[in-house]
């Protein structure tokens, strides 16, 4: 049996388990208030405050470290990368603390697993990062040379669900063809061809609208609003990454608040309700496209994925092009800690960034 403790960094929690093989034998998430948070100029200089919560939690709960075979943290935002296990490196770490992608929590994840397995003298991992780029040169294309498609996606989650209803179908998940949509704070949907998800909208800036990022929106009108002096750069950065979607409309990021609203009778509510289930659809369609239509399933994911009223309206949209598999919330904790393990049991080789 091999135990391995994950570390998962969000932008206002850390959320850390300890695995012994495929059982889970302890989870916690310590919430980190932003009083604490903003005393760190970069986010990188919060490791060490977000370590310590992990090692005396660990203590508390009696769990040895010398037990450990590895350590595995979330992957942040890297240089543009193929999926998998990546071993931590030194080229890992200073790309990180660098941040030159962006400042974002996840990039606390490589540094941290990183920093406790050097003293363990075992070896620390990530598995696939944000930065997971497997698009196709043709994706690529944008229609204006200036600006290329970049692939940053929810891909720890979305290839640990397709790698699952792979297993459940008794297939690998390299002989399938999927579509997966992960319906979070952010929406990403991305075709799955043979192992590697081939495209995928930035789930900040392209494809459906969600809780509080804009998604697409129509160019000409977009540059006539900036340019406006209505608002500021910053201003317009955050409305269309954190002001935007169902918060922009009405007024919540929760989405079962705006459901409620719904069935209250506000009709606005309605519409948009229906309009986010309407785009995710529509990207899927494009995406089934992109695999010419040979689809094994649809997968539906994240957070918002546990509204019966939003995967109802998708899946009727959508189920003529291939069956619709439901794998609601997120399993980010469990893949980090399989991926480490098909690592540590021989299955797969680490990967080494460069």
């Amino acid at each position: 049996m091999k135990r391995v403790l994950v570390i998962n960094p969000g932008a206002t929690s850390t959320k850390f388990a300890v695995f012994e093989d495929e059982k889970q034998l302890f989870k916690k998430s310590a919430e980190h208030s932003a009083q604490e948070i903003n005393k760190y100029n970069r986010v990188v200089d919060q490791y060490q405050y977000r370590l310590d919560l992990i090692l005396k939690t660990l203590e508390e709960e009696g769990i040895e470290l010398n037990t450990l075979a590895g350590v595995v943290g979330r992957g942040g935002l890297l240089k543009p990368l193929a999926g998998g296990t990546y071993e931590v490196n030194k080229n890992m770490i200073e790309d990180l603390e660098k941040a030159e992608r962006g400042e974002h929590a996840s990039n606390l994840g490589a540094v941290m697993a990183n920093n406790l397995a050097v003293k363990l003298g075992i070896t620390s991992y990530i598995v696939d990062p944000v930065s997971v780029d497997e698009m196709e040169p043709v994706a690529r294309i944008s229609g204006l040379p200036d600006l290329e498609r970049v692939s940053l996606s929810h891909a720890l989650n979305m290839k640990a669900v397709a790698r699952k209803v792979a297993k459940e179908m008794d297939r690998k998940y390299e002989e399938t063809n999927f579509i997966v949509a992960h319906l979070g704070t952010g929406v990403s949907v991305t075709p799955h061809k043979n192992g590697k998800m081939i495209d995928v909208n930035n789930a900040k800036e392209e494809g459906p609208f969600s809780a509080d990022r804009c998604g697409g929106l129509p160019a000409n009108l977009l540059t006539k609003l900036c340019y406006s002096g209505k608002y500021t750069y910053q201003e317009m950065k955050e409305k269309l990454s954190s002001r935007g979607g169902i918060y922009a409309y009405l007024g919540t990021t929760d989405l079962r608040e705006a459901e409620k609203m719904a069935v209250e009778g506000n009709q606005e509510a309605n519409y948009v309700l229906a309009a986010l289930a309407y785009q995710v659809a529509k990207e899927i369609g494009a995406m089934a496209a992109v695999l010419e239509g040979q689809v094994d399933r649809i997968i539906l994911t994240g957070g918002m994925a546990n509204s019966q009223r939003i995967v109802s309206d998708i899946t009727r949209r959508v189920k003529f092009i291939a069956p619709v598999v439901l794998v609601p919330g997120e399993e980010e904790l469990e893949a980090l800690a399989l991926g480490a393990l098909r690592v540590l049991n021989g299955e797969e080789k680490a990967k080494e960034y460069i």
